[in-house]
């Protein structure tokens, strides 16, 4: 009975190898791990035998998110500066990129030199800077009271303003209002043609039905 006992233990003996083997690389943690095999034979007292044997093998890959770029601030450190802070960061697996600056506010610069202007009493001064900007320019020529130019005011800065219209700050949009106007009076006139050439037409056949009334009793009641 005790050598049958060791016989079975010797027979049901199993081996195992195990091994794990882990890679880290920026932005990526890799861990392979397997290698595990199990054996097991089985013998009977019949003489019949049965084998079986395992293999495991397992990979993982975890990857994490980089660390963000941060975009620096700028700030205009007084508030009597028409300067804006502008900035930037991109972020990526591999690199990551940021930057900024400072851009100027053109019309902030514009309405404060206009308002030191005008506390120096150079009121039409103060007008023409704030003429730079098309809005204002062309408010100002909706209302009947054109920007100043060239020293001059009122009616003469309007016939300087239509002598020299490439100078308007709203040249642009300007062309294309008289462009649209233009159009606008092609299309009326032509409509206006139309409709006279459609009266004179009736008109035609109107006389030529009075013309043809005219030659029918003519020639049933002859002189």
């Amino acid at each position: 009975m005790k050598y049958l006992s060791i016989l079975l233990l010797l027979l049901f003996t199993s081996s195992a190898i195990a091994g794990s083997t882990q890679t880290n690389t920026s932005g990526s943690n890799t861990a392979i791990e397997g290698g595990y095999t199990s054996t097991a034979t089985t013998t009977y007292q019949s003489g019949s035998s049965s084998n079986s044997t395992t293999t495991n093998s397992s990979t993982s890959n975890v990857k994490s998110a980089p660390p963000s770029a941060g975009a620096p601030s700028y700030n205009s450190m007084t508030q009597d500066v028409c300067a804006v802070g502008v900035s930037l960061g991109v972020q990526t697996f591999g690199i990551g990129i940021s930057g900024g600056k400072h851009a100027i506010d053109k019309n902030c610069e514009r309405l404060k030199l206009a308002r030191i202007l005008n506390d120096f009493g150079m009121k039409v001064a103060a007008v023409a800077i704030l003429c730079q900007d098309e809005r204002v320019f062309e408010s100002m020529i909706q209302a009947g009271t054109p920007c100043p130019i060239d020293g001059k005011i009122g009616k003469d800065a309007q016939a300087l303003w239509s002598k020299y219209d490439h100078e308007r700050p709203d040249y642009t949009t300007y062309v294309k209002r008289m462009e649209d106007r233009k159009k606008a009076d092609e299309e009326m006139q032509a409509k206006i043609t139309a409709e006279l050439d459609a009266m004179d037409k009736a008109k035609a056949i109107e006389d030529a039905k009075l013309n043809n009334a005219k030659k029918m009793k003519e020639w049933k009641h002859p002189r």
